[in-house]
């Protein structure tokens, strides 16, 4: 009887032990994947820093490609959105579909400047020729509309490619008109490797 009792102790110690230790090699195995993740380089040690690492402490390996996606699509946004800025504080100004906003790249000023708001009054014009904080401002709220409609519907479009990643590096969503990566190993060509890497940095930058 008592030999049965200890028994049966130890099986239930060892049982209430064991999802800890599952749990602690499901951790370890999710810390080497983070570190091993392509686009953790020499300036954080080759190691994922503390930050990303509680972020990715709860998920999966298998969604570690999700969050490389989310990285490279916001730095992509943010490369974006610094030349525009650029170009907007330069004061280069871009023809409205050959409308009368004008031609010249460099001269947004025209005689029927086309309207962005009927409300308000402003003309792209006014819009081209304003600073880029204030250019924002300028933007009527069913502008913003648009833009975050044709976001979401960009979204819904890639949402699928973004999860199904089989045979694709994070990244490539299959669109690829100038054929940069077309023939090429994205995984083990040294040339797209690098250029992979430059690009994360470039975004986080």
């Amino acid at each position: 009887m008592i030999r049965t009792a200890f028994l049966a102790a130890l099986v239930g110690s060892a049982a209430a032990f064991a999802p800890a230790a599952q749990s602690g090699k499901a951790s370890t195995a999710l810390a080497a994947a983070v570190d091993d993740a392509f686009g953790v380089s020499i300036e954080t040690g080759n190691k994922c820093p503390p930050l990303g690492a509680w972020i990715l402490e709860d998920t999966s390996p298998d969604a570690i490609k999700w969050f490389q996606n989310a990285e490279l699509k916001h730095g992509r946004i943010a490369m974006v959105a610094t030349i525009g800025f650029m170009v907007q504080k330069f004061g280069v100004h871009f023809p409205l579909y050959l409308g009368p906003t004008g031609s010249n790249a460099f001269s947004p000023a025209s005689d029927q400047a086309w309207l962005l708001s009927s409300s308000s009054g402003v003309t792209f014009s006014d819009v081209a020729a304003a600073a880029p904080l204030d250019a924002i401002q300028m933007v009527p709220v069913a502008g913003w509309l648009q833009i975050f409609a044709v976001a979401g519907w960009f979204e819904c479009v890639a949402f699928d490619r973004q999860w199904n990643q089989e045979g694709r590096v994070p990244g490539d969503y299959g669109y690829d008109p100038l054929g940069f990566t077309k023939g090429k190993d994205m995984e083990k060509d040294e040339k797209m490797v690098s250029l992979r890497m430059k690009e994360i940095k470039n975004g986080r930058v």
